[in-house]
Parts: C-alpha cells; structure tokens; sequence
C-alpha cells in the first residue's frame, strides 16, 4: 500500500463545498496506478469560512480517502514542527507538498523560508528514512501581480526550492520539484485570485502526477477522469 500525504496551506486543505486538488489526484491515481494507494494524514476535515475554522466535513465528492496535513493560513514554519509526527504517525510513503506563500506574504523572506523547508525535509526524513518528497514551487497569485517585491520574493524563493531540491535528493530518500503548468491563469484557474477552481485543481494535481511519472513511473500521464 502506497501511502500518499498531501500537505499544504489554503489552496490545498481547501474550503466547503469543494473537491479540492487532493480529490483530483486521488481520481487519478485510481485510474493511472495499478497497485494499492491510499491518501493519509493526521487531519480530515475542510476549512469552513462561514465559523473562520478547519470544522467542515462538506466535500463535493465525499467518498474519497480525505485525509492531509493542511490548513488554511498555515506554511513551512507551521508544518516542519508537525511533520515528523505525522509522517511517523500516519507511515507515510510520498508527501505532496504546496506550500510558501503564506510565508512570504506573512512570516519569512525566501531564505529564511528555505531554511525552514530544510527543516522540514530534515524532520521527515527522520521520521521515514526512505520517503519521498515532491514540492510544488509557490504558484501564480494576484498580490505578486501587483505587489512587485513581494513578485520578487516567490522567484526567489522559487529557485532557492529547486536548488534545496536538488542539494537534498538522495537515492534512497528522492525529492522532486514539480513544474507549475504554463498554462495555468489567475483568472481562468482560480475563484479569487489565489485559490484554484475546478480547472485549478486539476492542473495542481496534474503537476504532481506528472513530476511522479516522469521521475518515479508511478500513476501514467495526467488527464481528468
């Protein structure tokens, strides 16, 4: 059984009422990979705008193994503590990262945040030696459209993510950083700006499904079920 933990902040725990990237890459791997799979994490529910917190159980498709680690306004410096429990805790095989924005909009410019994500990889790998990591750069937003530091920021950040990827890639321990569709448009693929609608969850799911293909052979290339 390959187990599979998502992790990240809004865009990946998600909001009421939505399938969420999570639910698109489970949807793939059902129909790509041949062995057994499940998603884990140490958290099951959605984030419920109308109370302001991660209570609710509303997701479009609610049959799917919902379980992650994410949460909403949370980045690496939140979850480095948290991941070697719930690697440990949950056996995870694969996490599948997207996280970064909330810490440079809010807590750390791009090399602390580096720092903390080599805290984080540092920690994972304690808790499962042989785990596999696959990082999802910060992607496309409305406040780097209009905020030309905070732009800088992410790029930066950005290359010092696939630099910590490349330094830290280990062949018992791989990691990966996955490509960002060119295609993808704060105004087609997201609902505010930030976090992605149907076709932004697909293309989120796309970029890790085919950064695991083409790397590792597992699931087959991307395509919506």
């Amino acid at each position: 059984m390959l187990r599979f933990m998502p992790v990240g902040d809004s865009m990946t725990i998600g909001s009421a009422g939505e399938h969420t990237w999570r639910y698109r890459m489970w949807q793939h791997l059902c129909a790509t990979y041949a062995g057994p799979f499940t998603l884990v994490g140490p958290r099951e529910t959605l984030y419920d705008k109308a109370t302001d917190a991660p209570t609710s159980y509303a997701y479009a498709e609610p049959r799917f193994p919902r379980h992650h680690l994410a949460g909403w306004g949370e980045g690496w410096q939140h979850m480095a503590p948290l991941i070697g429990e719930a690697v440990r805790g949950c056996r995870a095989d694969v996490l599948l990262v997207s996280l970064g924005l909330i810490d440079l909009g809010f807590y750390t410019n791009a090399e602390q945040t580096a720092e903390n994500v080599r805290a984080f990889i540092a920690e994972a790998r304690a808790a499962n030696p042989r785990l596999g990591i696959v990082l999802l750069p910060v992607i496309p937003n409305i406040r780097a459209t209009a905020d030309a530091p905070f732009a800088a920021q992410v790029a930066r950040f950005n290359e010092l993510l696939a630099k910590t990827a490349a330094d830290l890639d280990e062949p018992a321990s791989p990691l990966l950083t996955a490509s960002v569709p060119e295609s993808y448009d704060i105004h087609t693929d997201t609902y505010d700006g930030t976090h992605p609608n149907a076709s932004g969850e697909h293309k989120l799911a796309a970029a890790f499904a085919e950064a695991m293909h083409q790397a590792w052979g597992v699931g087959g290339p991307y395509g919506p079920a």
